[in-house]
């Protein structure tokens, strides 16, 4: 099982908003911001659908993501990548729904996507950068 260690999780929280990357299943890339986004577990990332459309058609294709997340002060960065598992009812879609929903009426919280992550690679730049560190 990867988790996600003190230091990715305090680096993850200083993103206000995370890149992540999808592709079809023909490999058409495509990054996105993803701004109502939060940790949840070791080795658990909730997304909100807002206003995905290329993303959530390559997520229905293929359910492999990729997240990059960079810390200004430190330097540090890592990437993360996961599988995907689309969610539009259920007791994590309505908390996390609800609790996008407070931020305002113009997100329309339309599904969840729960990251569940397999591989995190070191990119740092140096020596170990694209290194897998779990």
């Amino acid at each position: 099982m990867v988790a996600l260690s003190g230091e990715m999780k305090e680096i993850f929280s200083r993103n206000k908003v995370v890149p992540m990357a999808t592709a079809s299943k023909d490999g058409v890339p495509n990054v996105a911001p993803m701004a109502s986004i939060q940790i949840v577990g070791d080795d658990t990332v909730w997304i909100m659908d807002n206003y995905m459309v290329k993303t959530l058609e390559n997520l229905k294709e293929n359910p492999i993501v990729a997240l990059y997340f960079y810390d200004q002060e430190s330097k540090r960065c890592f990437q993360v990548k996961g599988a995907t598992e689309i969610k539009t009812s259920g007791p994590d879609y309505e908390k996390f729904r609800d609790q996008v929903r407070t931020k305002g009426h113009k997100y329309p919280a339309k599904s969840l996507i729960v990251i569940k992550i397999t591989d995190v690679f070191e990119c740092t730049p140096g020596k170990e950068a694209g290194k897998k560190v779990l």
